[in-house]
């Protein structure tokens, strides 16, 4: 703590030239932030976390990612996530999900119904080839991400979570020489919609939704326990994918596996998102926790399949609402330039 010294007054019984009086400087933790973007996955609907980011852009003629020292994103919105931090706009990335959208999500034969029963619903190329497009990700690493980055996975073979990150600490040796393509095929493996991702080491990952779909608490985590930020310090911006207002029915209260076939996941879901939400502002205080996710009638967006001018639309207007709170609660803090402790060397790196 700094010191300073007050001015000295004489007395004339006492010899006031030795002592000096001391008013406490600010402390350096009032004035420092550290500001997270936490992204949720939802499948095609990222296209409105992607169009709210947008829209805010160009509204406060900024760049998202000069605001946050550290980005987190699960499935779709670890795609967002991948893309921001290796310079991909969110223009670029509303681009990409209206174009590629169809292409992931297509193929909607009758028979496909029947087989998502026994079989998974969509298969991985299209995405892929998505996301290994040069205009993508192309064969660029997580390590080259200008961001710092946590991208929530979950791996079958070791039945725990998979974490990627970038080398924001020197302990963490090995997730930056991943392509970032591999990394967002893990992390959007939705089980029963896609393969699981076995690009990574041979594992068998999935996506992070299933234990982190709202990823706010890894990020806050992520941020106190590696990167050693005082919880007072933390600020989080945290973007869903539209909440469904579901009825949930009456046979629930004492039905057996054929009454919860089809609400269990939706209810465990939106469970662990708002668990996650009630945690953090518990943690952290309400006013540090900033949370846009409007509500829809269930049914009208679903993880994929939706009319892109639908969600860009509903997007339009809550950004509209919300660019005024992003620019009093967000948009003063810079953050400084993301210095990885590990630097890409492509000539000891090998991307296949």
């Amino acid at each position: 703590m700094g010191l300073y010294p007050t001015r000295r007054m004489p007395h004339p019984s006492f010899n006031f030239h030795k002592i000096r009086f001391y008013l406490p400087e600010p402390a350096d933790h009032e004035t420092r932030r550290f500001q997270i973007l936490s992204l949720d996955g939802g499948g095609i609907k990222g296209l409105f976390s992607a169009a709210v980011l947008a829209a805010i852009e160009q509204d406060l003629a900024v760049r998202i990612v000069d605001h946050f020292d550290l980005i987190t994103g699960t499935s779709t919105g670890g795609i967002i996530a991948l893309g921001l931090g290796l310079g991909l706009s969110p223009r670029d990335l509303v681009d990409f999900y209206v174009k590629l959208g169809p292409r992931i999500f297509g193929n909607r034969l009758w028979y496909r119904s029947w087989l998502h029963y026994v079989w998974r619903k969509f298969p991985q190329g299209p995405l892929k080839c998505a996301l290994c497009d040069p205009a993508t990700f192309g064969e660029r690493l997580l390590g080259d991400s200008t961001k710092r980055l946590v991208i929530p996975a979950y791996s079958l073979d070791a039945d725990d979570v998979y974490i990627f990150k970038t080398p924001h600490h020197e302990r963490l040796r090995r997730d930056w020489k991943v392509p970032a393509w591999k990394v967002a095929l893990a992390t959007s493996a939705a089980p029963t919609y896609f393969p699981a991702c076995c690009h990574v080491d041979s594992c068998r990952l999935i996506d992070g939704g299933v234990w982190a779909n709202n990823p706010t608490m890894v990020g806050i985590i992520e941020a106190k326990s590696v990167l050693g930020v005082p919880l007072d310090q933390i600020r989080v911006l945290s973007l869903g994918t539209i909440d469904p207002i579901a009825r949930r029915s009456s046979s629930l209260k004492n039905g057996g596996l054929f009454q919860w076939r089809t609400d269990a996941v939706d209810i465990i879901m939106r469970g662990q998102s708002v668990g996650v939400q009630r945690q953090v502002s518990h943690l952290l205080g309400e006013d540090a926790v900033t949370r846009l996710d409007p509500r829809a009638p269930q049914g009208v967006f679903k993880l994929d399949q939706c009319t892109p001018e639908s969600l860009i639309a509903i997007a339009a207007h809550e950004s509209r609402k919300f660019s005024p709170t992003f620019c009093i609660r967000f948009q003063e803090h810079l953050a400084p330039t993301f210095a990885p402790a590990y630097k890409t060397n492509t000539k000891e790196i090998e991307r296949d």
